[in-house]
């Protein structure tokens, strides 16, 4: 669930966007209560998706530019 591609972030609206984000990390909390050495993938691949949320966020024209 946690693997989010820029194309999807792109399609979201902010509020879905602050959901999705919100999701991403009580899930990074759970895997780094919870560490084991098979969640250590999945722990980097929230954190991928969790930059790409916060990067659409603070610079949504940039992301628009990047699309076409």
């Amino acid at each position: 669930m946690a693997v989010i591609k820029n194309k999807e972030v792109i399609k979201m609206n902010n509020d879905e966007k602050k959901k999705k984000l919100e999701e991403l990390k009580m899930e990074l909390i759970k895997k780094n209560v919870h560490a084991n050495k098979s969640g250590k993938i999945r722990t980097k691949e929230i954190k991928k998706a969790i930059a790409r949320i916060l990067t659409s966020m603070n610079s949504p024209n940039k992301m628009k530019l990047t699309n076409k």
